[in-house]
């Protein structure tokens, strides 16, 4: 199996459990503070991460440049947009459907990769993607009073729009940081995927903590408190969203973001298994078919 199929696995499984902790913290703060948690505590992990690269392993820094630098800021600027329109949706009674569009994010991080940086996928992959992203919204909605057909004729719906858009920005920050970390290579002795997305991540992190701190300064003060009582599962929380970042980072820098992001979604199936095994729910069929579909485009783009 290849390294970057590995890395996407190991960051999805972390995300699952950065997700959960998160879902725990929302219930001492608000949405604004739990968002900067991610970004704020997991930015000294991620600090530390460059700097044993750089002192203890001993791999030469890059020199970030201007296409360093613009894509690192879109991507930081997009994800942000994309997880404030993601909570956004949850004020809405029918947030499942914008939620299921929200997951068309790697059929969209493909359409961006081919934009941008000419990243043409073959019929196998695009089929992949598709029959993964379908698996994954037929999830979003399985445990609602909604169908498969009532998914596809709401797509007018101003949820749907929101859950669209924010699948855009998830996709677009995605590309931004592959196209980021890929700017740093010229600049070194020879490609270092891991330096390259330690680096990269280092200043997005950093980018996110100073836009979101300001945020919450000057308009949601009283989150501060909040954040500050619960700096203990903050800092886990910190520290497992950094190391779940810096697998993403990785395996976008060797892969397409596309193709990463169909991986990603096993972050799902680690879902249900929690949720199974030790909740003790079970699985209805939709989510059960969603699964099998998830699986199944992922087997086909390893195989492929």
């Amino acid at each position: 199996m290849e390294t970057w199929v590995l890395i996407t696995i190991a960051a999805a499984f972390l995300q699952n459990v950065r997700s959960a902790m998160q879902k725990h913290l929302k219930g001492v703060m608000g949405t604004t503070g739990a968002t900067f948690v991610r970004f704020g505590f997991g930015l000294p992990f991620a600090l530390l991460y460059l700097i044993v690269l750089w002192q203890v392993v001993g791999r030469p820094l890059p020199v970030p440049n201007g296409t360093f630098f613009l894509w690192a800021v879109i991507g930081g600027l997009a994800q942000i947009a994309a997880t404030f329109l993601l909570v956004h949706l949850f004020s809405f009674r029918n947030f499942a459907v914008g939620t299921a569009y929200s997951r068309t994010e790697p059929a969209q991080a493909a359409l961006f990769g081919l934009i941008f940086l000419g990243e043409k996928a073959s019929q196998g992959t695009l089929v992949a993607i598709a029959i993964s992203v379908v698996g994954v919204m037929l999830i979003s909605v399985a445990r609602t009073t909604l169908s498969a057909r009532t998914l596809v004729t709401s797509v007018f719906s101003r949820t749907a729009g929101i859950g669209l858009l924010s699948g855009t920005f998830f996709g677009l920050s995605a590309v931004a940081y592959r196209s980021a970390s890929l700017a740093l290579a010229p600049s070194l002795p020879a490609p270092d995927y891991m330096m390259q997305a330690s680096f990269t991540l280092g200043f997005v992190i950093l980018l996110q903590t100073v836009v979101m701190l300001i945020w919450i300064v000057l308009r949601e003060r009283d989150e501060l408190p909040r954040i500050a009582a619960a700096w203990k599962p903050a800092f886990v929380v910190g520290f497992v969203g950094a190391s779940a970042s810096f697998g993403w980072f990785m395996a976008m820098t060797l892969q397409q973001a596309a193709v990463v992001k169909v991986v990603a979604q096993v972050e799902m199936l680690f879902t249900f298994a929690s949720s199974f095994f030790i909740f003790r729910e079970w699985i209805n069929r939709l989510e059960l078919l969603g699964c099998l579909l998830i699986v199944l485009g992922v087997v086909m783009l390893v195989l492929i």
